[in-house]
């Protein structure tokens, strides 16, 4: 079985709640981002979604387009990321899953791209910008590299969509709490519980709660509704704002903060 499905399997049999933190590679460069990935695996981190950096990502806010444009100014590259994933690979057990637009994808050819991930170690895609309707090409290239392309809910999921995403799904199902781009938020949708309570009909794969995502009260209440809670903005914003080996310590305090607010749980909701 894929490394990530059993991982997330074995969480959600024991009742655990996984944390997904999600930085962008290599920003500010991908020294900064191998020993940031190992800060997170040991601070409560169970899967690490890495963004590969695009000139033109879409799926992103202010913060993460900010971080893409800092990792392409220091030279990272597709190619570069993946070599620093086998590194860390090398010496962790945790799940990487990489966040990838799909011309990046196309650009090196889908079965090229998906071998060379694949044989780096990462575990999954999550490319924000492809439809279900036009992803089996990639779900074949990924399933030949044992890598899951990850599929996405949204509180605009229509019934029959929802339907045929969970009957496809692998791994974990994105799903996103709000319409529109990442960032932080203050509300979470009310129509988010009514689609989990239907997808959760359909399937028992994990269910991937994220976007605006962004403080331990949120995280405890995201993860009261789903099996796995994902944090990017609001980590990479904190890593940005810090300068030298602080950025270390506050990423691994975040992540802590995080994990320890998902295992005690909340009735409340967001405000």
């Amino acid at each position: 079985m894929n490394k990530l499905a059993e991982h997330l399997k074995t969480l959600k049999n024991s009742g655990e709640k996984a944390l997904i933190p999600f930085i962008t590679a290599g920003d500010p460069n991908l020294a900064v981002t191998e020993k940031l990935m190992f800060v997170l695996a040991e601070n409560g981190a169970d899967v690490i979604e890495l963004g590969v950096p695009f000139s033109d990502p879409l799926a992103d806010g202010p913060v993460l387009q900010l971080a893409a444009k800092r990792a392409l100014a220091s030279g990272t590259t597709p190619e570069s990321i993946l070599t620093m994933v086998a590194r860390f690979c090398e010496k962790s057990d945790t799940p990487v899953v990489l966040l990838v637009y799909y011309n990046q994808v196309y650009r090196r050819g889908v079965e090229s791209f998906c071998r060379e991930a694949g044989q780096a170690g990462v575990t999954g895609l999550v490319v924000p910008d492809l439809p279900l309707e036009e992803a089996a090409i990639l779900d074949a290239a990924a399933e030949r590299a044992g890598i899951i392309n990850i599929c996405f809910l949204a509180p605009t999921t229509s019934d029959e969509r929802l339907k045929q995403t969970c009957k496809k799904a692998r791994g974990f199902i994105y799903c996103v709490t709000v319409t529109g781009v990442t960032g932080k938020q203050t509300a979470m949708d009310p129509q988010l519980a009514a689609m989990l309570d239907q997808a959760r009909k359909y399937t028992d794969i994990p269910l991937a709660l994220g976007f605006r995502i962004s403080d331990p009260r949120q995280a405890r209440v995201a993860a009261k509704y789903g099996d796995c809670v994902i944090v990017g903005s609001a980590l990479v914003e904190k890593i940005a704002g810090a300068e030298g080996d602080a950025k270390y310590a506050r990423a691994g305090s975040f992540v802590c903060s995080l994990k320890e607010a998902m295992k005690e749980g909340s009735n409340h909701e967001f405000h």
